[in-house]
């Protein structure tokens, strides 16, 4: 069954964070998940909504993935969500992105001692079982996690 995971990554990452989502339907690499993200920014300068926007994305989901540009570990948004999905329990995961191979970690990422994976698809349903076994998110976990979707209303 496919992981349902988040992606968290640094806005000027965009392209590249929705060209990772793309890969699920490239024949040639053999990734298997579903994904929950904000890849278009909430419309609305209230920290705390847009929390509440991410945490509403994040509900349903076993693993986040953060991926790690060169600019990642300065974005407050995603060392916020990085904590928020320790609170929830989510496996977490840093993929490197093309490029940006000596790009500093964020500091949450080595807090909670993720794994830290270069960019190589092949790998990635691999270390995104790995996070969530980490967090005790096995397989039968997952098969509850994916029967709720729910919603509040964000808009972006």
């Amino acid at each position: 069954m496919p992981r349902r995971i988040f992606i968290s990554y640094q806005h000027e990452d965009q392209m590249q964070a929705k060209g990772f989502r793309l890969l699920r339907w490239n024949n040639n690499v053999e990734v298997d998940f579903f994904d929950r993200h904000l890849l278009d920014p909430v419309k609305s300068k209230d920290d705390n909504y847009v929390k509440r926007c991410i945490t509403e994305q994040m509900k349903g989901t076993s693993v986040q993935v953060v991926l790690i540009g060169e600019k990642t570990h300065q974005s407050k948004w995603v060392a916020w969500e990085i904590e928020k999905a320790r609170e929830m329990g989510k496996g977490i995961l840093g993929i490197r992105l093309k490029g940006a191979e000596g790009a500093q970690i964020p500091a949450g990422l080595t807090e909670v001692g993720a794994e830290v994976i270069g960019w190589g698809p092949s790998e990635f349903n691999d270390a995104i079982e790995r996070a969530a076994i980490a967090a005790g998110r096995g397989t039968a976990a997952a098969a509850a996690l994916g029967r709720g979707e729910g919603g509040d209303g964000c808009s972006r």
